[in-house]
């Protein structure tokens, strides 16, 4: 993992302020609510926000991502709401999790660095039961426009880190889609999603 990519999800989680709020993600709660609670793994979940949210909702949880930070923060937001995740730190091929073990897979703002972001998602779709449900939501192709004229919505700079529904229906093509679009939405998430951006939104079943 490139040290300085790291060095930067350090650095923004080292903040007393949560960088992207306490309350879950909004496509990411309204989807989870809907479903019945088992196993769910939270992919690049940086300060816990949905990882709380599924324990409290009674959600077997772990997480991970590559930030010391981001999990010291996500721990002291499960304590606060008396409820426990478990929370790995590291690159995802060294984390060791079991195939088809996980009812969901959740991926919120998850953007891998460009060249790894392919590879991570079969790995995680290698880790959902047949049947299991994938809740998804990030940045599109189509943001750059809308980060150009305001900073402080977040994402990723360059356009190879942000996503096409083509890319997405060929790393997840072994799954029915219940909601698979590509739309412009109001953000409000902490110091750093904030603004109007354009997004893809995907919930779909294993086959």
């Amino acid at each position: 993992m490139d040290k300085n990519w790291l060095k930067r999800w350090d650095d923004r989680y080292r903040d007393e302020e949560y960088a992207y709020g306490k309350n879950p993600n909004m496509y990411f709660q309204q989807e989870l609510d809907g479903l019945k609670p088992g196993k769910i793994l939270l992919a690049a979940e940086g300060e816990g926000r949905n990882a709380v949210y599924a324990a409290k909702k009674g959600w077997q949880v772990t997480a991970f991502d590559i930030s010391e930070e981001g999990k010291n923060k996500a721990l002291q937001l499960a304590e606060q709401h008396h409820v426990e995740i478990d929370y790995q730190v590291g690159e995802l091929p060294e984390l060791g999790f079991e195939e088809e073990y996980f009812d969901v897979i959740a991926l919120v703002y998850a953007h891998f660095p460009a060249e790894i972001k392919s590879v991570y998602h079969r790995l995680l779709n290698g880790y959902l039961k047949k049947g299991g449900f994938i809740i998804f939501e990030a940045f599109s192709k189509k943001h750059l426009e809308y980060r150009l004229k305001n900073g402080k919505v977040g994402g990723p700079a360059d356009i190879e880190s942000l996503f096409s529904i083509e890319e997405l229906e060929n790393d997840f093509k072994n799954f029915d889609f219940q909601v698979f679009k590509e739309q412009i939405i109001d953000l409000n998430e902490g110091m750093y999603h904030i603004g109007t951006g354009s997004v893809i939104r995907l919930t779909g079943i294993k086959k």
